[in-house]
C-alpha cells in the first residue's frame, strides 16, 4: 500500500485531469522552496523560453527532493507562480515527462513579477517520504 493517498475528485467537487483535489500520506514532510531556472552556477537557463525554464526548474526540484531522500513519486503538492498563465501548458508538458500520470494537488497563480524580470515562473513542491525511507 502506498504511503500517499490521492483523491482526484471528492464528492461535491468537479474533477480535473491535471491535478488531485486532496492528497495525504504518512511519513516525513519535505518542503522544497520555490525553484527558478538557475543552473548550478546560478546562471539563468532559457531566457524568454518558458519550456526551457520549466525543464530547468524540474531538474532543480529533482535535485532538491533527492537531497531530502524524496522522489517525484513522493510529491503531494506543487505550487506554480507564473508571470503569464499561458506558461501553464509548458509546465503540464514537462510535469508529464517527469512525473507521468502522477497528479499531486496543485495551485497555479499568475503574478505581476518574480524577483528578476527575466524569470518567467517559479515552482515549489511538498513531498511526503515514507517512514521506511525517512
Amino acid at each position: 500500500m502506498s504511503h500517499v493517498v490521492r483523491i482526484p475528485a471528492p464528492d461535491g467537487l468537479a474533477g480535473s485531469p491535471n491535478y488531485s483535489h486532496v492528497v495525504y500520506g504518512t511519513g516525513r514532510l519535505v518542503a522544497v522552496a520555490g525553484q527558478v531556472a538557475f543552473d548550478e552556477g546560478g546562471e539563468l537557463v532559457g531566457a524568454g523560453d518558458p519550456l526551457a525554464q520549466t525543464r530547468q526548474i524540474f531538474a532543480n526540484l529533482g535535485t532538491a527532493l533527492a537531497a531530502a531522500g524524496a522522489t517525484f513519486a513522493d510529491v503531494v503538492k506543487l505550487g506554480y507562480f507564473v508571470t503569464d498563465v499561458a506558461y501553464l501548458s509548458a509546465i503540464r508538458d514537462v510535469r508529464a515527462e517527469v512525473m507521468g500520470s502522477h497528479l499531486p494537488a496543485s495551485t497555479a497563480v499568475q503574478v505581476a513579477a518574480l524577483f528578476r524580470p527575466d524569470l518567467l515562473l517559479e515552482i515549489e513542491a511538498w513531498a511526503i517520504v515514507p517512514a521506511d525511507r525517512a
